[in-house]
């Protein structure tokens, strides 16, 4: 794996390189400390080495000195709102309080047949070996990744964004993600709470992520689905999350729209905590 730490557009992973947005550039933070030794304790766990690259020598000097204090970082606080990416128009960045797992239709009505988010081995069948020669990894993601729920920050729309490609077969074009936009369904989780799941792992790039699988009951604390499938679903929801279940109106303009309308009531639903 390659750590590319330059004044990127925002933090991305593709084709084994982790290319690292500094929220302050050229300077790191304490928290974007600890993401880069996450990082590079979780490709060293599945056997990978890492190689810093940077277009400031600075940077790179200064990341090899920290790896020496990894101590100093694990206990640093999470920010409210991270920098990274300021490419929402509304929170210019990425709200810490939730975690979001978004799902295409069908997944989420499989999802809450069962009662549990998956990881893509367990939930289809299939080898991580096979999961990583399919066209639908396109970023090259290595075997283990297929053994682990992703999540998303709350206000983000990448998970929306993917459900998109998925139904496309594509990359979405703008018109995909405005005029033409259809909504997945959001599965959101306290990060206190499941920081404290036994499967919980940080990879320095993702949020969050849980091995293997995640009982809904247990852990989720809300689940958003656009009102044009309520009919679909609302026999399919199990008693014990009906009251964790919200329909909403998919009246915006663009995915940007939808990811704040959703974020917003979330919002309302926990406050005054996050407010």
């Amino acid at each position: 794996m390659i750590l590319n730490i330059c004044d990127h557009d925002c933090t991305e992973l593709w084709d084994q390189i982790l290319y690292k947005k500094l929220s302050n550039y050229p300077h790191i933070s304490d928290w974007e400390m600890k993401t880069i030794i996450d990082f590079i304790s979780y490709e060293e766990a599945n056997g990978r080495t890492v190689e810093i690259q940077s277009d400031q020598p600075n940077i790179k000097k200064e990341v090899q000195e920290k790896l020496q204090y990894k101590e100093k970082y694990q206990t640093v606080e999470r920010p409210k709102k991270i920098t990274e990416c300021t490419a929402c128009p509304y929170r210019k960045g990425c709200m810490t309080k939730l975690v979001c797992h978004t799902a295409p239709v069908e997944n989420a009505k499989s999802i809450l047949k069962s009662g549990a988010l998956l990881s893509a081995v367990n939930a289809r069948g299939l080898s991580d070996e096979e999961l990583t020669k399919e066209a639908r990894n396109a970023a090259h993601d290595p075997k283990d990744f297929f053994h682990y729920i992703m999540f998303s920050w709350g206000n983000c729309q990448a998970g929306d964004r993917l459900v998109m490609e998925r139904k496309k077969k594509r990359m979405p074009t703008t018109e995909d993600l405005s005029i033409d936009f259809t909504p997945g369904i959001r599965f959101y989780f306290d990060y206190d709470k499941l920081e404290k799941h036994p499967g919980t792992t940080h990879d320095g790039f993702l949020p969050i992520k849980v091995k293997d699988k995640l009982i809904l009951k247990e852990w989720v604390y809300a689940i958003i689905i656009p009102k044009l499938y309520q009919n679909e679903f609302e026999q399919l929801v199990p008693a014990e999350l009906k009251r964790r279940v919200y329909y909403l109106e998919n009246d915006c303009k663009d995915i940007w729209d939808w990811s704040e309308k959703v974020y917003g009531f979330i919002e309302n639903l926990m406050c005054p905590e996050l407010t």
